[in-house]
């Protein structure tokens, strides 16, 4: 049986749904079987991201409605061998949360991970993902505004075994100027810190080129993604050192 992984972030623009694919792709590359569905219904862009925006038909409300099964909507990334996308409807019809929990539990069967990108803030997208999540991944930058929407996100995943954070898009000198740093954010958070990630301008054009990020560079925030993934699998490694 897999794990659900729910990656929320309470704020949009923390870079949620990039570390979604890096963690994904990194973690199949390690020989791991993983699915990404993607919550933000009507605003998905996270097969973007996996370079596949040509590749998914059917979405996952798709499979609620029993139009089709779990493992024909779920789409094979080209290059990068056992990730799959499940992309989200365009709207928001009919979409229950009993039914997505049994579809989650269909695709543990399947995968040994299935990460949920769910969208920004606490609706519909965010409760569909806290319901079928076995452990959340809370995603943060270290401004201040960023922080307080990470703790209202961890205030409503407080019944999850699970939670851990992640400080992403980190600027050193944006720190120094805050005079924060990243242990008065887990503090803020209220969470142990799973990695750091660093701002990287690769992760955007990467996007724009419709290629995952970890095929185009091993540097940035690439490793970063690695290091996140190893941790996940329940090995020891240090955190990468933002200079």
């Amino acid at each position: 049986m897999g794990t659900s992984v729910m990656i929320t972030s309470g704020k949009g623009g923390t870079g949620k749904t990039s570390l979604t694919a890096g963690i994904a792709s990194c973690l199949a590359a390690l020989g791991q079987r993983v699915l990404c569905i993607d919550l933000d219904i009507g605003l998905r862009n996270l097969d973007l991201v996996l370079g596949m925006s040509d590749k998914a038909v059917m979405d996952f409300s798709d499979v609620m409605a029993y139009r089709c099964s779990l493992l024909s909507a779920a789409v094979e990334q080209p290059e990068i061998k056992g990730l799959y996308l499940l992309t989200a409807p365009l709207a928001p019809d009919g979409l229950d949360i009993q039914r997505f929990c049994e579809v989650a539990e269909e695709a543990r069967e399947c995968f040994d991970y299935v990460f949920m990108d769910s969208p920004a803030g606490l609706g519909g997208g965010f409760q569909l993902a806290m319901a079928a999540a076995d452990r959340a991944i809370v995603v943060s930058a270290v401004d201040p505004a960023a922080l307080r929407d990470a703790q209202r996100a961890v205030a409503e995943l407080h019944a999850l075994p699970q939670l851990h954070l992640v400080m992403n898009r980190v600027q050193p000198r944006l720190i120094r100027k805050l005079r924060t740093s990243i242990d008065n954010a887990m503090d803020a958070a209220g969470l142990p810190l799973l990695g750091v990630v660093p701002e990287d301008p690769a992760v955007t054009l990467a996007a724009a080129a419709g290629v995952p990020l970890v095929l185009t560079t091993y540097k940035g925030a690439a490793p970063a993604y690695l290091n996140i993934s190893k941790r996940i699998l329940g090995q020891r490694v240090p955190l990468l050192r933002i200079r």
